[in-house]
Formats: C-alpha cells, sequence, structure tokens
C-alpha cells in the first residue's frame, strides 16, 4: 500500500511541476503579446487537462492492477488541492459551481485516461 501512495504523491508532483510551467509560460506570453482572458482561460484549463492526463499516465505506469483508478484518483487529489489553494487565497469558492464541477471532470476523466492509456500501452507493446 505505501509502495502505491509513494507512486501517487511522486506523479502528483509531476502534475504540478508541469502545471507550474504551463503557467509561467502562460504568463510570459500575456506579457509579452496581452492574450486576451479567454486565451488565458483557455491556457489554463489546457494546464488542468494536460497535467492529470501525464500524472495519470504516470501513476498508471507505476500501478500494477487498476491503473485506470488511479489515474482517477491521481485527477480527485489534484482538483482536491486546487481547490483547497484556490479556498485559501479567495477566502471561498467562486459562485460559478458550473465552473467547478466542469474543472472537477477534466481533472478526474483526463487523468482516468492517462492511466487507461498506460494499461494499453503496456499491452501492446508486450504482443
Amino acid at each position: 500500500m505505501n509502495i502505491k501512495i509513494s507512486s501517487l504523491i511522486k506523479s502528483l508532483m509531476v502534475s504540478y511541476v508541469i502545471t507550474f510551467i504551463i503557467l509561467i509560460l502562460l504568463s510570459f506570453l500575456l506579457l509579452k503579446f496581452r492574450l486576451s482572458e479567454s486565451i488565458i482561460s483557455l491556457g489554463i484549463t489546457l494546464s488542468y487537462v494536460l497535467s492529470c492526463f501525464i500524472g495519470g499516465y504516470i501513476a498508471g505506469k507505476m500501478a500494477s492492477a487498476r491503473r485506470f483508478l488511479y489515474g482517477l484518483l491521481l485527477g480527485a487529489v489534484y482538483f482536491l488541492f486546487l481547490t483547497l489553494i484556490s479556498l485559501a487565497v479567495n477566502k471561498g469558492l467562486n459562485s460559478d459551481m458550473g465552473h467547478f464541477f466542469s474543472v472537477l471532470l477534466m481533472c478526474t476523466l483526463s487523468g482516468m485516461l492517462g492511466g487507461m492509456l498506460t494499461n494499453n500501452h503496456d499491452k501492446r507493446m508486450s504482443k
């Protein structure tokens, strides 16, 4: 069990490093090119999806079974920490609950997809 939890923590750290890199890149692009709010919002959304997908893929690679479940769990924990940080900074939730649930779905489903693709990739490699 400890090996699985440590694998999840490692893949979660990778996810947050990827998010950090993408957000730094977005900040630079915003500074240089004065991007619109919709482009920045799209970039942030893509950073969630890409980070959870890669983290889910890594978590799935480290797991021996139920890889999709570890990807899903990674996306859920990623979202949980994202929500806690947002609560601390904003001192409450945004009133747009539709956005809240859509980000939850994006994080969990992209993490699960990463874990699922790990399983398919490994099966093809062994044939």
